[in-house]
């Protein structure tokens, strides 16, 4: 299993400066820091496989933006090809008829990162209860006495009222051909035909980039 240690963190950041990229560093759940920054509307959606992003509020999520290859069901016995997939959090809430604290207490039902869930109750069952229970307080005893010790008001803060950062900039750099050249080829030994291709794919988004900014000037 991959592990993401400091040096491979400082080396991300490091390549995405060469690069122009910007970052941001969250200061505890990436989830909640895209989600955070989509609520503002800085960005137009959050981007990861898990669905946290729309517990933690992100108006959009997309799945699965750049993987390609299959992922197996189990209960199906099936598997199936991986494409992206847009879920927009309004629509999900409106559809099932539920808020946004609602199915933060079906996603505690089922088990989240930060609680084990019921055991034998997914999410069908959990979206049965809580649109019949409103929340969780109001189980059955013999459900409410399993949760309720899952300090499931510090899960809810968690995802309501998130650590997030709003000490961050998401205007691009420019692209330091030379450094980036050093930095991968001189010190992490790719080699230099590589580092050109992605050189060229840079200018040329740069290119696109100040195109479409010109045009939007002259309108």
């Amino acid at each position: 299993m991959s592990r993401l240690t400091r040096p491979i963190i400082d080396d991300s950041k490091r390549l995405l400066t060469l690069l122009g990229i910007p970052f941001v560093e969250a200061p505890s759940e990436a989830e909640a820091e895209t989600a955070h920054m989509a609520m503002r509307g800085e960005v137009w959606a959050a981007s990861s496989m898990d669905y946290d992003s729309l517990l933690f509020g992100s108006p959009r999520l997309v799945r699965y933006l750049t993987i390609s290859g299959r992922e197996f069901l189990p209960s199906k016995g099936i598997a199936r090809p991986l494409k992206p997939e847009l879920i927009d959090l309004n629509n999900l809430l409106s559809h099932y008829e539920i808020t946004r604290e609602q199915l933060i207490d079906i996603s505690m039902l089922v088990g989240t990162d930060f609680n084990k869930g019921v055991k034998g109750i997914g999410p069908k069952t959990a979206l049965e209860l809580v649109k019949q229970y409103g929340k969780l307080e109001n189980l059955p005893n013999e459900i409410r006495s399993k949760i309720l010790d899952q300090k499931i008001e510090e899960v809810r803060k968690i995802f309501l009222e998130p650590k997030v950062s709003e000490n961050y900039s998401l205007r691009y750099g420019t692209l330091q051909e030379e450094e980036l050249i050093h930095f991968l080829c001189g010190h992490r030994d790719f080699s230099e035909e590589r580092v050109q291709t992605v050189i060229k794919r840079m200018k040329k988004f740069y290119a696109r980039k100040k195109q479409t900014e010109l045009e939007k000037w002259f309108g």
